[in-house]
C-alpha cells in the first residue's frame, strides 16, 4: 500500500510559476510509476507527466516545454515545476504511482493523492 500527499498548490497569475509535491508513505518499491493529473472543471482527469524508476520521463503535448517531472528516491518525494503558466492550467492535480512500469494508462494506476488546487488568472 502506498499512500500519496499533494502539497504546493495554489493562485498565480498567467506567466507564474509553482511547485508542486507529492510524498509517497508506505510501500515505495511499488511506486515503479509515477505521475501527475489534472481535472479541470467540467472536464475528465487527463495524465500531465509521468516518470519511470529508471527516471524516464514523458510529458502531454500542451505541457512540454514548461512543465518538469522529477523525483527524489531518497526522499520519497515527486515534484512538478510548472513555468509560464496558463490560465488553461488550472485545475486541480493529482500525484499517482502504480507498482508496474511506465508506460501505464490512467485507468492502472492503483494509488492516487487527493489533489492540489492550482488556479491560474490571466
Amino acid at each position: 500500500e502506498v499512500k500519496l500527499v499533494e502539497s504546493g498548490g495554489g493562485s498565480v497569475q498567467s506567466g507564474g510559476s509553482l511547485r508542486l509535491s507529492c510524498a509517497a508513505f508506505g510501500h515505495i518499491y511499488s511506486a515503479q510509476c509515477m505521475g501527475w493529473f489534472r481535472q479541470a472543471p467540467g472536464k475528465e482527469r487527463e495524465g500531465v507527466a509521468t516518470i519511470d524508476s529508471d527516471g524516464s520521463t514523458s510529458y502531454a503535448d500542451s505541457v512540454k516545454g514548461r512543465f518538469t517531472i522529477s523525483q527524489d528516491n531518497a526522499k520519497s518525494m515527486l515534484y512538478l515545476q510548472m513555468n509560464s503558466l496558463k490560465s488553461e492550467d488550472t485545475a486541480i492535480y493529482y500525484c499517482a504511482a502504480d507498482p508496474f512500469r511506465c508506460p501505464r494508462a490512467k485507468v492502472d494506476f492503483r494509488y492516487w493523492g487527493q489533489g492540489t488546487q492550482v488556479t491560474v488568472s490571466s
